[in-house]
């Protein structure tokens, strides 16, 4: 076991502004050293477990799905009852003991934040920003206790005109936001991120709930009531589609919390919020009307993680309910969660206005050769997919398009072709939106009720789930589809509705069968089952350096093989860490898929009705 690493004495100070009510768990949270990236946390607990406290951090946070063992940030951590030093043994890479004690027990310690995602948290001169989950230690037998977190601002003067944006509930805040804000329970403590900073704010209603864009980092002419329109008629139309008789959303305040960089994307759910990151060049611009392939990708994620409002965040898989922190929580139903919820996000574009339909068609496009492109997706299901997300999906590898599907990319496709699937079996009365609100109404509406233990979803729950609200007998399609490897009958499901789903790649270019890098050094990154490549036994991580005695780099390499045809053999140059070496490769067809849809103008009035139940009318 490890001892404790002794505490600057300045450091327990914040001890001292919390109460000793018996009946929270308190916390406080102040930025220590902005250069240094440190944040100073307390926790306070005025009746300890007197045989010993265990505290813990979470060693991933939900909707990331891989181990992050936040606790390694954790630099200095020590102990105190009554003002006297207790004992704290480290029991595991995230769990400390205190000695027994007796009276209100504090543990003071300081955790390292430079971790620039959604995902933990980070500090620096400009702003500081944290998940709970990365920086407040949880009191075993303490999780359902009120918990009371102080976040104060800091004396650095590059803090002085910071203030706060966080879904936490205020219980006695400063009108920057800095004080004290109350929380259920830890698992509610943990859901609500926080952004301090100089930040732009703007709010705007969504069927009588205020929804707040937050945005951080410099954006140059950024045309924020125009963020605000567009996002109010996302959020309206994901309200409607869950509650279509109500329009009641599930929570009473909602915040876009958006970290604008040079590089970088991506977003994490939360119950109230989402935090997200994006390039400031995805934003839209003042003055410029038309929608930018950015600023359409950026909206896409903000519709996905908003629609995790009900799809996760409250339909939650059983596996979830609670969350289980210290280890892996394994389900074969992401592809229901993050498959559904990536299928209705660009929906959700669609018939809230923001794109044609034209555009959705070829953003389904683009998405069915992306899981087309994989060989993985005969291998491995989605169904094995969701459950070894933990070792496979966010610990990728330079074998991943030959071992992996995304649950994501194919469970989207597997919701489109039920969704498919349902319509035309039932003539347009019933659709997977039915099995959407039904999931709602018994799974997710009542979830935080206090009075009520939330349950989670199983997989025989949703499948019994589709066959009761839809009368069809679906369970052969989840076998082949969900359990199943094969390809999703997509041409055949496109017909009733007046589409065709094509080939139009030429195959006119020859390829490798491998992934190069495009810079000066043309190295494989992956080399596809079966391909040309594979079969000469060129491995991942070569480097091509010739082909047929003629230099190759990453950037003339197309430009090369357009001089072969598909058959001719040729020799290959690489070196394989230091040593040279040749290969006889025979050139194959690029094969690379790439998939046309087509709408049939002369569609008969049936399968327009059809067709425009599911897509709105052109």
């Amino acid at each position: 076991m490890k001892k404790t690493t002794v505490l600057n004495k300045n450091t327990r100070s914040t001890a001292d502004r919390l109460p000793k009510a018996k009946s929270f768990v308190h916390y406080a949270i102040v930025p220590k050293d902005l250069a240094g990236h440190l944040f100073a946390v307390t926790i306070t607990l005025a009746e300890p477990d007197q045989e010993g406290q265990v505290f813990s951090l979470p060693a991933w946070i939900p909707g990331s799905y891989m181990i992050r063992e936040f606790a390694r940030h954790i630099t200095q951590i020590e102990a105190h009852a009554d003002g006297r030093k207790v004992v704290l043994e480290k029991l595991d890479k995230h769990t400390w003991k205190t000695a027994p004690c007796i009276g209100t027990l504090t543990v003071d310690y300081v955790v390292y934040a430079w971790d620039l995602s959604v995902r933990a948290a980070h500090l620096d001169q400009t702003h500081a920003f944290f998940n709970g989950s990365s920086v407040f230690l949880q009191a075993a037998g303490h999780e359902y206790k009120s918990h009371q977190v102080d976040i104060l601002q800091s004396a650095d003067p590059a803090c002085r005109t910071w203030r706060i944006a966080t879904t936490l509930p205020p219980q006695k805040i400063s009108k920057n936001g800095f004080g004290r804000y109350l929380a259920p329970n830890y698992d509610a403590l943990i859901d609500h991120p926080v952004e301090t900073g100089n930040f732009v704010c703007a709010v705007f209603m969504a069927h009588d709930v205020p929804h707040e864009v937050v945005i951080t980092g410099k954006v140059p002419n950024l045309d924020l009531p125009r963020l605000c329109i567009d996002l109010k008629k996302i959020c309206e139309t994901q309200i409607a589609f869950f509650e279509p008789r109500s329009k009641k959303a599930p929570m009473d305040r909602y915040i876009f919390m958006t970290m604008a960089v040079g590089d970088g994307y991506g977003g994490l759910e939360h119950r109230n919020s989402t935090a997200l990151i994006c390039n400031r060049t995805d934003l839209p611009v003042k003055g410029r009307e038309e929608l930018s392939e950015g600023y359409r990708t950026f909206l896409g994620l903000c519709s996905h993680e908003y629609f995790h409002t009900w799809n996760v965040k409250r339909i939650k898989p059983a596996a979830f309910a609670p969350y289980k922190l210290g280890t892996e929580s394994y389900t074969p139903l992401l592809w229901l969660f993050e498959g559904f919820t990536s299928y209705y996000d660009d929906l959700m574009l669609l018939r809230s206005g923001i794109i044609k339909r034209s555009d959705y068609l070829l953003l389904l496009q683009k998405t069915v050769d992306g899981v087309l492109r994989g060989s993985g997706r005969h291998t491995q299901s989605v169904a094995d997919s969701s459950y070894d997300a933990w070792t496979k999906y966010y610990r990728q590898d330079e074998n991943a398009s030959n071992a992996i599907v995304s649950y994501y990319t194919k469970g989207s496709l597997v919701a489109l072709a039920l969704d498919l699937t349902i319509r035309a079996e039932t003539e347009g009365k019933l659709s997977l939106d039915d099995v959407m609100r039904a999931l709602w109404q018994r799974y997710g509406k009542d979830f935080y009720r206090s009075d009520l233990q939330g349950q989670g979803v199983t997989p025989e729950g949703v499948e019994q789930l589709f066959d009761e609200v839809t009368g069809l007998k679906l369970r052969p399609l989840f076998n082949r589809w969900v359990r199943g490897t094969t390809d999703l009958p997509l041409l055949k499901l496109l017909v009733p509705f007046g589409l065709t789903l094509d080939n139009a790649q030429s195959h006119a270019k020859q390829t490798l069968g491998a992934r190069t890098t495009k810079d000066a050094e043309c190295r494989f990154v992956a080399v596809y089952s079966g391909s040309a490549a594979h079969k000469a036994g060129i491995s991942t991580q070569d480097v091509l350096i010739a082909i047929d005695g003629l230099k190759i780099t990453g950037s003339n390499l197309d430009s090369v093989l357009t001089r072969y045809r598909a058959g001719d053999v040729v020799e290959v140059h690489v070196f394989r860490r230091d040593e040279l070496m040749l290969f006889k490769l025979k050139l194959q067809p690029d094969e690379t898929p790439k998939t046309e849809i087509a709408v049939d103008v002369n569609a008969t009035k049936p399968v327009i009705r059809l067709r425009d139940a599911w897509l709105g009318k052109a």
